[in-house]
Formats: C-alpha cells, sequence, structure tokens
C-alpha cells in the first residue's frame, strides 16, 4: 500500500468521471444553446394534452 493509494481508488475514479461527463455536458449545452432552444419548444409542443 503506497502513500498515495487511498487517492486511486474505485469511489473516485466513478466520480471523477462523473465530474467530467457533467463538465462535457455543460460544455455542449453551452456550445449549442442557440439551436437547442426551439428544439426544446418544439417537443413541448408535440406532447400529447393530459387525458382526464
Amino acid at each position: 500500500m503506497g502513500k498515495f493509494d487511498r487517492r486511486k481508488t474505485q469511489k473516485m475514479k466513478r466520480r471523477k468521471g462523473q465530474a467530467k461527463k457533467k463538465a462535457r455536458l455543460k460544455r455542449m449545452r453551452t456550445a449549442t444553446t442557440k439551436s437547442a432552444v426551439p428544439r426544446k419548444a418544439a417537443a413541448k409542443k408535440s406532447t400529447a394534452p393530459p387525458k382526464n
């Protein structure tokens, strides 16, 4: 067991991966904000009305 082994745990790898994934998604969102907004609006319009 080395001096720095506690930093390389599987849990930390998962957390780091999750953080990188979120950062990547955030970058993608900010890069395509203008083109993504109309698509979201269009998707909302196409949803079926709630059944009562």
